[in-house]
C-alpha cells in the first residue's frame, strides 16, 4: 500500500512538472532499506512513463517550445551521463547529503523569489 501511495503522490507532482523525485527519493530512502543509489535508480525508472504522460498533455495544451526543448534534451543527456557516473561512484551517505542540500537550496530559492514578488 505504501508503494501505491508513494507512486500516486509522486505521479501527481511529476505531472505538475515539479519532479516526483522530490517525494519518491526521500521516501524510499527513509521508509525502506534501499540505498540512496537504489532510490535514485527507481526514480529514474518511475520518471520515464510519468514524463511521457505529462509531456503528451503539456504538448497538447501548447506549453512545449520544441526548439528550446531539443537543446535542453541534448545537454540534459550529457549531464545525465556525467551525473550517473558520479552517483554510482559516490558513497550513499554523501550522495544523500548532496541531494538533501540541493532540495534545501531549491526550497530557499523558491521562498526568496516569492518574497521578492510580493514586494514588487
Amino acid at each position: 500500500m505504501m508503494y501505491a501511495v508513494l507512486g500516486f503522490l509522486s505521479g501527481v507532482i511529476s505531472g505538475m512538472g515539479i519532479g516526483g523525485g522530490v517525494i519518491l527519493i526521500p521516501a524510499l530512502s527513509f521508509f525502506t532499506d534501499w540505498t540512496q543509489q537504489q532510490a535514485q535508480a527507481a526514480n529514474l525508472l518511475f520518471f520515464l512513463p510519468t514524463a511521457c504522460v505529462a509531456l503528451y498533455k503539456h504538448k497538447k495544451e501548447g506549453n512545449v517550445q520544441v526548439d528550446t526543448a531539443k537543446q535542453l534534451v541534448l545537454w540534459g543527456l550529457l549531464g545525465a551521463a556525467v551525473g550517473s557516473f558520479l552517483a554510482v561512484g559516490l558513497d550513499g551517505t554523501l550522495l544523500r547529503r548532496f541531494f538533501g542540500g540541493f532540495l534545501v537550496v531549491m526550497g530557499l530559492l523558491e521562498i526568496f523569489q516569492a518574497k521578492k514578488k510580493e514586494n514588487q
